[in-house]
């Protein structure tokens, strides 16, 4: 399937819970053939407003449009789903299923049923495993991958949904560093391999400088920068945010931003020096 006009965008979105607002007047775009980072402290709105995008929370306020400016809330289940998947950080692992199923569950908006026809389904999911290199886990039990074998698995599904919109809640949580760089990659290629405009919260601001062609940083439930990795991670703004002394350099064989910060204490005779981290670690 050809996505037209990968695109969403949020125009004042804010977000309440028990009358208390935890997202405040949310302007950002997520574009085709993009992937966007949202960032920020622990409890600053990013994965509240991933939610709200993904239209599993309702927003009190504000309008979230697609690429052909239709506005998401007046679409049915159905169609939103055809054009936007969200994959968040608690999911479940059916036991009993196997990494084909999970695959195969991606087409439920084009059927009338689990098992309703669908004439293109085939060709997307035997692509969305290609895609993840899982040809040869097809018939193995989720409950018996790894931790990155079962994020490539929900990824296929996400691919074999065929959507122009992907949302991505903190993909890399919970992995090792190896399993953390295969699911970077694969969220790379959504975006240049299949042309979707892919949103994804990472606390990790390394790599969100890595893999990112947009970052938006919120605060507090604002968002306080967009743009460029470049534009938007200034070090000032980051001190100020996560509240601690923050460098940025860039790297001079790889051109890759590095963020560095460090937490500031009383070195004792003989202790080691604090350790240089990026937010997030």
């Amino acid at each position: 399937m050809e996505l037209s006009s990968p695109f969403m965008q949020a125009q004042g979105v804010s977000v309440e819970f028990s009358g208390h607002e935890v997202v405040h007047g949310a302007d950002f775009t997520l574009r085709g053939g993009e992937v966007t980072a949202l960032v920020g402290p622990n409890g600053s709105g990013k994965s509240t407003l991933l939610r709200a995008l993904s239209r599993l929370v309702r927003r009190s306020s504000g309008a979230i449009t697609l690429g052909d400016d239709t506005d998401a809330s007046a679409l049915s289940a159905r169609e939103f789903a055809r054009r936007v998947t969200l994959l968040s950080q608690q999911r479940p692992t059916p036991v009993g299923i196997t990494v084909r199923d999970i695959v195969e569950f991606g087409r439920h908006p084009y059927r009338s049923g689990w098992r309703g026809r669908d004439e293109d389904g085939a060709a997307a999911i035997a692509r969305a495993i290609a895609a993840t290199g899982l040809a040869h886990m097809t018939d193995m039990p989720l409950e018996t991958l790894s931790g990155g074998q079962l994020q490539r698995a929900w990824f296929a599904s996400a691919l074999a949904q065929q959507t122009e919109v992907l949302l991505l809640d903190e993909p890399t949580n919970h992995l090792d560093l190896r399993y953390q760089i295969e699911v970077l990659e694969l969220i790379r290629s959504l975006a240049d391999d299949h042309g979707a405009a892919v949103g994804v919260v990472l606390h990790d601001l390394n790599h969100a400088a890595d893999i990112a062609d947009q970052i938006v940083v919120l605060d507090s439930g604002r968002v306080v920068a967009e743009g460029t990795p470049e534009q938007a991670l200034a070090p000032d703004l980051l001190t100020q945010v996560w509240g601690l002394p923050i460098s940025v350099t860039e790297d001079p064989t790889t051109g890759l931003l590095e963020v560095r910060a460090r937490r500031a204490r009383t070195t004792r005779v003989g202790s080691r020096q604090p350790v240089m981290a990026a937010p997030g670690h």
